[in-house]
C-alpha cells in the first residue's frame, strides 16, 4: 500500500491507496494533480529523515506528502 499525506491547519488527512489497482492509481494520480494545482507543494521520503520535492505524479512513490503554500501577511 501507498500513501498520499495532505497536510494542512487542522493536522492532516490520509489516503491509502494499491498502486496495483488501476482504479485506485488513477484516483491517486487525480489526487496529485488537484492538490499541486491548488499550490501545494509534494514530496517523497528518500532516506530517514530527507525528502525531495517532485513536480509529476511517482506511481511507485511509497509515501507523498503534500505541505500547503505558506500563507505571509
Amino acid at each position: 500500500m501507498a500513501i498520499q499525506i495532505v497536510m494542512d491547519r487542522t493536522g492532516d488527512s490520509r489516503h491509502l491507496f494499491n498502486p496495483d489497482d488501476k482504479r485506485e492509481l488513477a484516483k491517486a494520480e487525480q489526487r496529485f494533480c488537484e492538490l499541486t494545482n491548488a499550490g501545494f507543494t509534494a514530496a517523497v521520503r528518500t532516506g530517514p529523515g530527507q525528502a525531495s520535492q517532485i513536480r509529476s505524479f511517482d506511481p511507485n512513490a511509497e509515501e507523498t506528502v503534500f505541505f500547503p503554500r505558506l500563507v505571509g501577511g
